[in-house]
């Protein structure tokens, strides 16, 4: 496999904060060519205009990963501006502020709105980008963004952000065998930011919620990582910075690895106790 990132071109979503920030910062390091993408116009110029301040080549495309049409003219305007792509991150997510809901309060809408970016918004860029990442040949790679909450065990807490995560992780794995039925030199790989909570802004996603999904009755609860924190119950809690997300990604992708998956022995209980109870069939216990 090829290691060397000079020269190739990377297009990430949800780049223009967080981890998709750090990520573009990281990846045009390298020498690649870079694509910023981004649902927030104003954050988007400017993030992308701090990169080229600093020499890199990034540019920043406006684009709604929720919307088929959208990611494919992502897709054609990334190639006009640098011709093949060989790494997409489909890493765009938004949170529902579901901590202190249940499952059966949550509305249509905060279901429609959190499967429709988290989970058709990796669909799309893959419908989008993988045909002619294919077609050229060149080595590639495709990570998508899951979490340990949902992609490996699930927080009672987040009904909406577990799932679209859990099915991630799934669809993720089901392209890494269709590569492989193909034989193709594209890699699939699937990101768990961590090992802890990542300092990130994903719980202001309200910002950029379309009206046609807004309810009345919204709750704003928490905004901080640390209030979701006390409203899920979590002490103590540490942050892993989004620096060190990129940076895994980065090292993951270029060791070949499938499950870019951070050590974390609290990590590797929780899923432990997961699997043992599913094969001795035993009821799941509330988390600790």
């Amino acid at each position: 496999m090829d290691n060397s990132f000079e020269g190739k071109t990377a297009v990430i979503t949800g780049g223009a904060s967080g981890v998709g920030y750090c990520m573009c910062e990281l990846f045009a390091r390298q020498g690649m060519n870079v694509v910023m993408a981004d649902i927030e116009s104003s954050a988007l110029a400017q993030a992308s205009a701090q990169l080229r301040e600093q020499g890199l080549n990034v540019i920043g495309l406006q684009g709604d990963v929720s919307k088929p049409e959208s990611m494919a003219a992502l897709e054609a305007a990334s190639r006009e501006a640098f011709g093949n792509i060989h790494v997409l991150c489909n890493n765009a997510g938004v949170g529902i502020k579901e901590a202190q809901r249940r499952m059966w309060t949550l509305t249509p809408n905060d279901w429609d709105w959190g499967f429709g970016v988290n989970v058709m918004g990796v669909v799309n860029g893959v419908r989008a980008f993988v045909p002619n990442m294919l077609a050229h040949g060149e080595p590639g790679h495709v990570v998508n963004t899951s979490s340990g909450n949902g992609g490996l065990t699930s927080m009672p807490t987040t009904p909406i952000y577990a799932s679209t995560k859990a099915a991630v992780t799934s669809m993720t794995e089901v392209l890494h065998y269709q590569l492989l039925m193909e034989d193709s030199v594209l890699k699939a790989h699937v990101l768990f930011p961590g090992p802890h909570l990542v300092n990130t802004n994903i719980l202001s996603s309200m910002r950029n919620r379309p009206e046609h999904l807004r309810d009345d009755d919204e709750p704003v609860a928490y905004t901080t990582m640390a209030d979701l924190a006390k409203a899920s119950g979590i002490k103590n809690m540490v942050l892993t910075e989004p620096e060190e997300v990129a940076e895994t990604c980065l090292r993951g992708i270029t060791e070949g690895k499938f499950w870019i998956l951070p050590a974390s022995e609290v990590n590797d209980r929780k899923f432990k106790e997961r699997s043992e109870s599913i094969l001795a069939r035993a009821n799941p216990e509330l988390p600790a």
